[in-house]
């Protein structure tokens, strides 16, 4: 909890690292994915709206299909969530000695000791709620998901996607006068950017440096990216009829 310079308690912002990672997952998904098939179609040396309706279709499965996933998972962490903390409630009414004892290696793991381990252990003991929460949280290591995450964690995702999706498709879109080669270049350059933007994002947002993050998000995304190209590439090289 942070102060005004007049003393009054302000409570601080932090961000949410749920939201960090779909943010990540999504947009790195999507661009790479979508960079991948127009760098792959254009190296077979197909036509404008060829790649054009190619990367249309994979970016409305990629955004749907990863914000399916993006719920589904969520939701079971959430399901598991639930059952580990009732199962957590019928040990403390059922076995109270054994989370008794649980609880005192926690503590000593914090570097408590003798009868300090025991005064916190009946303080702890005689708040239920806040034994419960302490066993998930330091016993199982996990963390609570609210009912409505599912569905944000989705809609993050989506979106997420389907806007990395378009960065490596827009010079196709807009560039109707620019060669396929020369869309291709300026898409892999405005990928990089946004890539490398992501990365810088991530540092910010955690720990880490900036520079460090951003180029590593870089070279995963191009890698990536390259993969696709080097595929299309060598199918137009070995088997050109099937290009």
């Amino acid at each position: 909890m942070a102060s005004t310079p007049s003393g009054s308690p302000v409570r601080e912002t932090h961000a949410e690292p749920g939201f960090l990672s779909d943010f990540i997952l999504g947009s790195q998904d999507g661009l790479v994915n979508v960079l991948g098939i127009v760098l792959g179609l254009a190296a077979t040396g197909q036509g404008r709206f060829i790649i054009i309706v190619a990367a249309a279709a994979a970016l409305a499965a990629e955004s749907v299909s990863m914000g399916a996933v993006a719920y589904t998972s969520t939701r079971a962490r959430r399901q598991l969530y639930l059952a580990e903390r009732q199962r957590e409630v019928w040990e403390m009414e059922h076995v109270p000695a054994m989370e008794k004892q649980e609880i005192r290696e926690i503590l000593r793991e914090w570097d408590f000791q003798g009868d300090e381990v025991e005064s916190m252990l009946d303080q702890i003991i005689a708040k239920p709620k806040m034994m419960l929460d302490l066993m998930m949280a330091f016993e199982l290591h996990l963390s609570p998901v609210q009912a409505s995450q599912p569905g944000r964690s989705a809609s993050v995702v989506f979106l997420a996607t389907l806007v990395g999706s378009i960065i490596p498709l827009l010079p196709f879109l807009l560039g109707v006068d620019l060669s396929i080669m020369d869309a291709g270049i300026i898409a892999i350059g405005l990928s990089a950017v946004v890539l490398f933007l992501v990365g810088w994002y991530e540092a910010r947002t955690t720990v880490g440096s900036v520079w460090e993050s951003g180029v590593r998000m870089l070279l995963i995304g191009l890698g990536a990216g390259a993969a696709g190209f080097l595929a299309g590439y060598f199918l137009n090289v070995f088997a050109p009829g099937m290009a």
